[in-house]
């Protein structure tokens, strides 16, 4: 199994796009996605991933002074940690905070910005992708952008028209194009994740670089797929080939974390993710998580959490789009 996919697959995205905007030259706007962005979409995520689809134009995006990063049309800019950033058609010009200039959504649809000195246009859609997993195994490892160019083919006029498709819709409270275009965005990170990863150079350390190692890639390949396996360091370092000593040091010097200690952490991701969205007994999940007892596994989940598995499986976490999907 791949380990990139099953944690992609395990954060579950779900989102959707909540403003349109149209900039003139000069113009410089201070952004960042907030909770209550996501209000109309009736949940507010535990963690937000923030996206800027370029339709028309070209902007500068700058995070905490960093380089500017130049996006034309048909390219799409996530932030995985969803920083405060700056978006703006040229450098050194005053920004405006963003919020100040959003003209509220007119009858359930898409909220605007219509903002700048007159000159070359510049028109982006901008959304979110809401993620319930509870820490930061990949997150953690991504740039502040990842840059994703839509190719010129077939596959990118496909991308462009469904932006607009559910830009429009969304316009005219069509609640079912906020699937689709979540569904969407869903798929562009994870394409833009796997090719970061592909761009790693050689000797880079980290989650991410581990996953193409042919020792630790393996060995983390063998976690996520057998995870109801009762391993041991000694049992992975013999299924790569390696001693003891050696995985273990290797393991931990990429991964950051030695190999039993990420697989904890791992299944209990995994339980949390299952209190959230089964009735499955706190028991049962305690029992796949590697826990002998549920007060064992309840007091592990509090510490790594804040809250039992109890309280965290009453929080209110919803999932509109998906059950749109499923009706």
């Amino acid at each position: 199994m791949d380990p990139l996919s099953d944690v992609l697959r395990s954060m579950r995205l779900t989102g959707g796009i909540f403003l349109e905007a149209e900039f003139t030259a000069p113009w410089c706007i201070v952004s960042r996605v907030e909770p209550e962005d996501c209000a109309p979409f009736g949940y507010v995520p535990r963690t937000l991933i923030a996206y800027h689809y370029v339709e028309e134009g070209e902007l500068l995006l700058r995070i905490d002074g960093g380089p500017d990063i130049l996006a034309r049309p048909g390219e799409i800019l996530l932030l995985p940690q969803n920083h405060p950033h700056i978006l703006a058609s040229g450098p050194d010009i005053p920004a405006a905070d963003s919020h100040d200039l959003i003209l509220p959504a007119a009858e359930g649809g898409l909220a605007r910005i219509v903002h700048g000195g007159g000159g070359a246009r510049t028109r982006i859609v901008c959304g979110f992708l809401g993620n319930e997993t509870p820490g930061d195994t990949l997150l953690s490892f991504l740039p502040p952008v990842l840059r994703l160019e839509v190719p010129e083919d077939h596959t990118g006029e496909w991308i462009e028209s469904t932006f607009r498709f559910a830009s429009v819709a969304l316009a005219g409270g069509g609640d079912r194009s906020a699937v689709v275009l979540g569904r969407l965005a869903e798929l562009l990170f994870e394409e833009a994740v796997h090719r970061h990863v592909a761009s790693l150079p050689e000797g880079e350390k980290g989650w991410l670089a581990a996953l193409r190692d042919p020792t630790v890639g393996r060995a983390l390949a063998l976690l996520h797929g057998r995870l109801d396996r009762p391993w041991t360091t000694e049992a992975l370092a013999a299924e790569v080939g390696l001693s003891r000593s050696a995985f273990a040091s290797r393991f931990t010097a990429l991964v950051g974390d030695p190999p039993m200690r990420y697989l904890a952490k791992w299944r209990m991701q995994l339980a949390a993710r299952r209190l959230s969205d089964t009735p499955d007994p706190i028991a049962r999940i305690a029992f796949d998580a590697g826990y002998e007892s549920e007060a064992a596994f309840s007091r592990a989940f509090k510490r790594a959490f804040g809250v039992p598995p109890a309280a965290w499986r009453k929080a209110p976490v919803a999932w509109p789009n998906e059950r749109s999907l499923r009706t």
